[in-house]
């Protein structure tokens, strides 16, 4: 895989983890305070027109607070992203390494059995039937 298309892997997999972790916890207990908030001045009896603004900023807030989350979260998301996909790379180029290793070892092994097994007889052809060994002068 080019580099490319790992930093855009890693871009789309940080995006959507960012986009799933951005409403926490936390953010979930600003949200039931500001409708706590809301519910307690409606039932004290003041106006809508004061309860909206500070309904509306309360989700304003709310907002802004999951989307600096998300950005944060999507910065640390890419750096995880594209070293795990850069290990996976490494990792997937050191197995076909091995694989083509082993591959030409055992070749070259299964050849060099072949060999002994088909040439067998040179160490009786190299030698006279007394056990002498030859010489080959010319």
């Amino acid at each position: 895989m080019a580099s490319g298309e790992l930093e855009q892997m890693a871009v789309k997999r940080a995006g959507e983890r960012a986009r799933a972790s951005r409403w926490d916890l936390n953010v979930a207990l600003c949200l039931f305070a500001v409708l706590i908030i809301v519910v307690m001045l409606l039932f004290k009896g003041i106006a809508v027109g004061v309860v909206a603004p500070v309904a509306i900023l309360g989700l304003a807030i709310i907002w802004f607070m999951g989307w600096r989350r998300g950005r944060q979260l999507y910065q640390s998301f890419y750096r995880d992203e594209l070293a795990s996909l850069e290990r996976k790379q490494e990792n997937k180029q050191k197995s076909v390494e091995t694989t083509l290793k082993v591959a030409i070892e055992e070749t070259i092994e299964k050849r060099a059995q072949r060999a002994l097994l088909e040439g067998g007889g040179w160490a009786e052809r190299m030698s006279d039937k007394a056990g002498v060994p030859r010489l080959w002068l010319s």
